[in-house]
Parts: structure tokens; sequence; C-alpha cells
């Protein structure tokens, strides 16, 4: 058993990122100590100042995905939100929707909700488990089809999809097309400029490095859904414009802000250079795991086609046996079991047990991947 002053190796990097950077520890400090004003709601320097942390991470993030206009992104409290904000806001029981078989959660749920209420919803049957291509998108199309949702990176295959490829069949046919970006932005570059995304759903707290309790969407300009939320400023009959008609109550200005210092940092580290280390660890863990018998990885083997995850399971263990020893034997900590995404673990027929799921990180080391891969090979010879 470990004791709680030797080091732990975090490798859960695709739930939430550890350790955080140094800048956005400090940035939510300083807001804490220095503005604390309610932004957009007083007229005082506080506020101001408040608001302004608000306002320069809207401009960081329009800068990293490449956006001109910083008021078509909504901040939430996370991608979850993010997601319900775009499906409930702009569906409605008389239209269609297409999603791929390999959603998470956050994209499956809200649409499975409409589809109880009589909403159409086609689940993509794939040719390959981990992958949906663009011919196999406008095969589900109907007349009625409304929206098409896929996530940009699964979180259980790591499988990056061919988004740009798929906006642009779907561009040309008037679709709507809503990205899941909650495992890839800021680890994987994302250019909206080039690529068509109408609704870009993303996350704080993972490749972005800033706190827990921090999400976004994007909205492309004439993209209006209906508010979820009512309240916030002005009168009555206010007509608010986007951002502030979502941006319901008080905002978290301090989470904002730390999300601000992690969106800078990663503009700053430059997405190449994080992509290149991640793609080295990810390349040294397929190839540790390939070499033990009896481990079945999920996905593509090439690092290059996936975003900083591995899932896998192993002959004669379940997964969450597997996270267990790693915490209490070696003081690894890993992420074991279906990860919030059921509908992929069906399609790679590994419901309900799921499956193991190491996610190294910008801050995790080679020594750290030969460390797992050491234990893993010990836990199976035992």
């Amino acid at each position: 058993m470990m004791t709680d002053n030797e080091k732990i190796i975090y490798l859960d990097n695709a739930a939430t990122s550890f350790p955080k950077p140094e800048c956005v520890i400090r940035r939510m400090e300083e807001v804490l100590r220095h503005y604390g004003g309610n932004p957009g709601r007083g007229g005082h320097r506080m506020a101001i100042d408040a608001g302004r942390v608000v306002f320069r991470t809207r401009e960081s993030l329009a800068k990293l995905i490449n956006v001109p206009d910083a008021s078509r992104i909504v901040f939430t409290k996370s991608a979850t939100e993010a997601s319900n904000l775009a499906i409930k806001g702009l569906l409605s029981t008389e239209d269609h929707a297409v999603v791929s078989s390999f959603e998470h959660n956050a994209g499956i749920k809200p649409l499975a909700w409409l589809e109880r209420l009589g909403m159409g919803l086609t689940r993509i049957k794939t040719a390959r488990p981990d992958l949906v291509t663009p011919e196999e998108v406008v095969a589900a199309l109907t007349t009625e089809t409304k929206l098409v949702s896929i996530v940009h990176g699964s979180n259980v295959f790591g499988t990056i999809q061919p988004i740009a490829e798929i906006g642009r069949v779907l561009r040309e046919r008037g679709v709507l097309f809503m990205v899941d970006a909650a495992q890839t932005l800021g680890a994987i570059p994302l250019d909206l400029s080039v690529t068509p995304v109408d609704i870009l759903v993303g996350t704080g707290h993972k490749s972005l490095f800033g706190p827990q309790g921090t999400g976004f969407v994007y909205l492309r300009e004439g993209v209006e859904p209906r508010n979820l939320l009512e309240g916030g400023t002005g009168d009555l009959e206010d007509e608010l414009e986007t951002p502030d008609r979502f941006e319901t109550g008080t905002m978290n200005t301090p989470g904002i802000g730390g999300l601000g210092a992690g969106v800078d940092f990663v503009l700053a580290e430059g997405i190449e250079k994080i992509r290149a280390h991640e793609q080295e660890l990810i390349s040294l863990l397929i190839s540790g795991l390939q070499k033990i018998k009896g481990v079945a990885i999920l996905g593509p083997l090439e690092a290059s086609e996936r975003t900083s995850l591995v899932s896998f399971n192993i002959d004669g263990f379940e997964p969450l046996d597997i996270g267990l020893i790693m915490e209490d034997d070696y003081n690894i900590m890993i992420r074991c079991g279906a990860h919030c995404a059921p509908s992929a673990h069906r399609t790679a027929g590994t419901h309900p047990t799921g499956a193991i799921r190491v996610s190294p990180g910008y801050f995790s080391t080679t020594s750290d991947i030969e460390a797992f891969s050491g234990a893993i090979m010990k836990i199976v010879k035992d």
C-alpha cells in the first residue's frame, strides 16, 4: 500500500487535466482578491474590471478557434450544459437529428430526451466502431434533418473524426453541424475559419487547463437557440443579444478568469508542441501495451489518429479491478468503467463493464508511461 507522501502518477487527463499551470491558479486568486465585482451588473470599477476578465477570456477563446466575433461564444458551467443549450434550444419534436453511435452522454442524452417526445433521431451504424465517414452521415440525412452532432474525439476510442469533410457536405445541404470538442480543444488544432462548424461545444477543465465548472458553446452567426433559462439583466420586455441572453445570473468570474489563463497558456506554448508531446506518450503507451498478452486496444493503433487517451481491456480481468489495483498498489490514477459513454461501449462490444482508460496530459512524462506499462505487465504476470 502506497503512502500519501509517495509520488502520484496522474493519467486521467481525459476526465480533467491535472496539474493546472501556475498561471491558472494565480489568475483565479487575482480575480478573487482584486476583481470581486459582479460582471455586467454594475457601473463601478470593480464590476467593470470583472467584466474585463470575462471579455478577455472570450477574446482568447475566439483567437484559439479563429472566429472573428467573440460575442458568439457563450459561457456555461460545462460542456454538458452547452450541449443541452444548443440541442434543446434549436430542435423541436417536428425535427430530425443525426448522431454517431459513440457519442458522450452530454450529446446523446438531450437528443434521446427529444426523441422520447417524438423527434426523429438516427444513430449512424458505422462500418468501423470508432469512426464515422462523411458518406455515412449523408446516408443518414432526411428532408427533415436539422442537426448533425458528432464528437470530434471520442472519450472511449480516442479516434479523431473527419469533421472538416463532414462539415463541408452538411454546409452544402443546409444542415446544422454541431461538434463536441471537449476532448480535443487545446490539444488538437481546430480552426473554424476553414472547418465548417455551426455549433462548437467545449469544456474548460480538460486540455484548456482551466478549472472545473467552466464550459462554453460557440454559435455561428445566425444560429440562435431558444433560451433555456430566463433572468439576468434588463427589463421584462428587453430582448437581449447573444451572449447576454444565455448567460443568466451571476457568472463564475474566477473560473472564467482561470479558463482565460489556461487558454493563454495553450496559445503561448503552441498546440503543435502540446500535440507532439502527447503523441509521443501515446505511441509509447500503445507500444508497451502491445507487448502484453491478452490486451485488446480500442480504436486506432496510430497515435496520429487519436487524442491523448487509450482504452483497452485485458483477458480475465475486470476494468474496475485494474483501476483499484493501480491506485492501491502503484499510486497511479486512471479511469475504468463506461466513461459516461455507454453508447460507445455498446458499439465496441464492451458494455456494461467498459474498459480501462489511460490519458496522459501535457505535464505527463515518459517515465509515467513506463511506470504504468510496467505495473500492467506485473499485474498480468501475477
